[in-house]
Protein backbone atom coordinates (compact mmCIF):
# COMPACT_ATOMS: atom_id res chain seq x y z
CA UNK A 1 0.00 0.00 0.00
CA UNK A 2 1.19 3.52 -0.79
CA UNK A 3 1.15 6.24 1.87
CA UNK A 4 1.37 10.00 1.50
CA UNK A 5 2.39 11.52 4.83
CA UNK A 6 1.28 15.00 3.74
CA UNK A 7 -2.25 13.77 3.00
CA UNK A 8 -2.32 11.73 6.21
CA UNK A 9 -1.40 14.85 8.21
CA UNK A 10 -4.24 16.76 6.51
CA UNK A 11 -6.79 14.00 7.07
CA UNK A 12 -5.79 13.01 10.61
CA UNK A 13 -4.47 16.28 12.08
CA UNK A 14 -5.46 15.43 15.65
CA UNK A 15 -4.37 11.77 15.50
CA UNK A 16 -0.76 11.99 14.31
CA UNK A 17 2.56 13.23 15.61
CA UNK A 18 5.15 14.38 13.11
CA UNK A 19 8.70 13.20 13.71
CA UNK A 20 11.36 15.90 13.40
CA UNK A 21 12.78 16.01 9.84
CA UNK A 22 16.03 14.20 10.64
CA UNK A 23 15.66 11.15 8.39
CA UNK A 24 16.87 10.31 4.89
CA UNK A 25 15.00 7.75 2.79
CA UNK A 26 17.48 5.02 1.77
CA UNK A 27 15.18 2.14 0.83
CA UNK A 28 13.74 0.96 -2.45
CA UNK A 29 10.17 1.24 -1.18
CA UNK A 30 9.33 4.95 -1.24
CA UNK A 31 6.41 4.76 1.19
CA UNK A 32 5.49 2.28 3.89
CA UNK A 33 3.64 1.96 7.14
CA UNK A 34 2.54 -0.44 9.83
CA UNK A 35 2.51 -1.41 13.47
CA UNK A 36 5.87 -0.77 15.10
CA UNK A 37 8.17 -3.10 16.94
CA UNK A 38 10.75 -1.15 18.92
CA UNK A 39 14.40 -1.86 19.63
CA UNK A 40 16.73 0.27 21.73
CA UNK A 41 20.39 -0.47 21.07
CA UNK A 42 23.65 1.40 20.59
CA UNK A 43 26.15 0.48 17.88
CA UNK A 44 25.05 -3.18 18.10
CA UNK A 45 22.85 -4.79 15.45
CA UNK A 46 22.49 -8.29 16.90
CA UNK A 47 18.97 -7.74 18.25
CA UNK A 48 17.94 -6.06 15.01
CA UNK A 49 18.78 -9.14 12.93
CA UNK A 50 17.15 -11.40 15.53
CA UNK A 51 13.84 -9.48 15.53
CA UNK A 52 13.81 -9.15 11.73
CA UNK A 53 14.09 -12.95 11.51
CA UNK A 54 10.51 -13.12 12.80
CA UNK A 55 7.45 -12.48 10.62
CA UNK A 56 7.03 -8.78 9.91
CA UNK A 57 3.86 -8.73 7.82
CA UNK A 58 2.23 -5.33 8.37
CA UNK A 59 5.05 -4.20 10.70
CA UNK A 60 7.79 -1.59 10.76
CA UNK A 61 10.92 -2.00 12.87
CA UNK A 62 11.68 1.18 14.78
CA UNK A 63 15.26 1.30 16.06
CA UNK A 64 16.53 3.79 18.62
CA UNK A 65 20.26 3.63 17.93
CA UNK A 66 20.95 6.76 19.94
CA UNK A 67 21.43 8.73 16.73
CA UNK A 68 24.92 7.29 16.32
CA UNK A 69 26.70 8.14 13.09
CA UNK A 70 29.78 6.08 14.01
CA UNK A 71 28.54 2.57 13.09
CA UNK A 72 25.86 1.29 10.72
CA UNK A 73 22.98 -0.64 12.28
CA UNK A 74 21.40 -1.52 8.92
CA UNK A 75 23.26 -3.10 5.99
CA UNK A 76 22.36 -5.38 3.09
CA UNK A 77 22.43 -8.54 5.21
CA UNK A 78 20.01 -7.01 7.70
CA UNK A 79 17.78 -5.58 4.97
CA UNK A 80 17.58 -8.94 3.17
CA UNK A 81 16.47 -10.60 6.41
CA UNK A 82 13.70 -7.99 6.65
CA UNK A 83 12.58 -8.56 3.05
CA UNK A 84 12.61 -12.37 3.45
CA UNK A 85 10.32 -12.04 6.49
CA UNK A 86 7.87 -9.55 4.91
CA UNK A 87 8.70 -6.43 6.96
CA UNK A 88 7.27 -3.20 5.56
CA UNK A 89 10.23 -1.07 6.56
CA UNK A 90 12.78 0.12 9.10
CA UNK A 91 13.05 3.53 10.75
CA UNK A 92 16.50 3.77 12.30
CA UNK A 93 17.61 6.58 14.58
CA UNK A 94 21.15 5.69 13.62
CA UNK A 95 23.15 4.93 10.50
CA UNK A 96 23.05 2.59 7.50
CA UNK A 97 25.61 1.39 4.98
CA UNK A 98 25.64 -0.13 1.48
CA UNK A 99 23.08 2.48 0.47
CA UNK A 100 23.28 1.86 -3.28
CA UNK A 101 22.18 -1.75 -2.72
CA UNK A 102 19.50 -0.77 -0.17
CA UNK A 103 17.79 1.29 -2.88
CA UNK A 104 17.31 -1.90 -4.92
CA UNK A 105 15.28 -3.75 -2.25
CA UNK A 106 11.50 -3.61 -1.82
CA UNK A 107 11.87 -2.31 1.73
CA UNK A 108 11.38 1.10 3.29
CA UNK A 109 14.48 2.32 5.12
CA UNK A 110 14.84 5.65 6.87
CA UNK A 111 17.97 6.57 8.84
CA UNK A 112 19.85 9.69 9.91
CA UNK A 113 23.10 9.04 8.01
CA UNK A 114 25.25 6.55 6.16
CA UNK A 115 28.70 5.31 7.12
CA UNK A 116 30.74 2.32 5.89
CA UNK A 117 31.65 0.99 9.36
CA UNK A 118 29.46 -1.92 10.53
CA UNK A 119 28.03 -2.18 14.05
CA UNK A 120 28.86 -4.84 16.63
CA UNK A 121 26.85 -8.06 16.72
CA UNK A 122 26.38 -8.96 20.38
CA UNK A 123 22.56 -8.72 20.80
CA UNK A 124 22.78 -6.02 23.47
CA UNK A 125 19.78 -3.75 23.93
CA UNK A 126 16.05 -3.94 24.60
CA UNK A 127 13.02 -4.98 22.55
CA UNK A 128 9.42 -3.70 22.84
CA UNK A 129 10.22 -0.68 25.00
CA UNK A 130 9.12 2.95 24.73
CA UNK A 131 11.71 5.04 22.89
CA UNK A 132 11.95 8.77 22.33
CA UNK A 133 13.66 10.65 19.51
CA UNK A 134 12.78 13.18 16.87
CA UNK A 135 10.44 14.96 19.29
CA UNK A 136 8.14 11.93 19.56
CA UNK A 137 7.68 9.03 22.00
CA UNK A 138 7.15 5.70 20.22
CA UNK A 139 5.35 2.89 22.01
CA UNK A 140 5.28 -0.74 20.89
CA UNK A 141 2.19 -1.35 18.74
CA UNK A 142 1.86 2.32 17.70
CA UNK A 143 1.72 2.82 13.93
CA UNK A 144 4.24 4.66 11.81
CA UNK A 145 3.90 5.92 8.23
CA UNK A 146 6.83 7.12 6.15
CA UNK A 147 7.62 8.44 2.69
CA UNK A 148 10.20 10.74 1.14
CA UNK A 149 8.55 13.74 2.80
CA UNK A 150 8.75 12.48 6.37
CA UNK A 151 7.77 10.12 9.16
CA UNK A 152 4.58 10.33 11.21
CA UNK A 153 3.27 8.39 14.19
CA UNK A 154 -0.25 7.39 15.22
CA UNK A 155 -1.40 5.46 18.31
CA UNK A 156 -3.64 3.39 16.04
CA UNK A 157 -3.85 2.32 12.42
CA UNK A 158 -5.13 5.10 10.17
CA UNK A 159 -8.20 4.06 8.20
CA UNK A 160 -7.38 5.43 4.74
CA UNK A 161 -9.42 3.13 2.53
Amino acid sequence: MEYNTSELCDLFTDNVDVVDPIFINYGGRLSYGGEIVTIKCYEDKGLIDKVLSESGKGKVLLVDGGGSTRRALIDMTTARIAVENDWEGIVCYGSVREIDQLEELDLGVHAVASIPVNANFEETGEVDVAVNFGGVTFLPEDHVYADSTGVILSPEALDIE
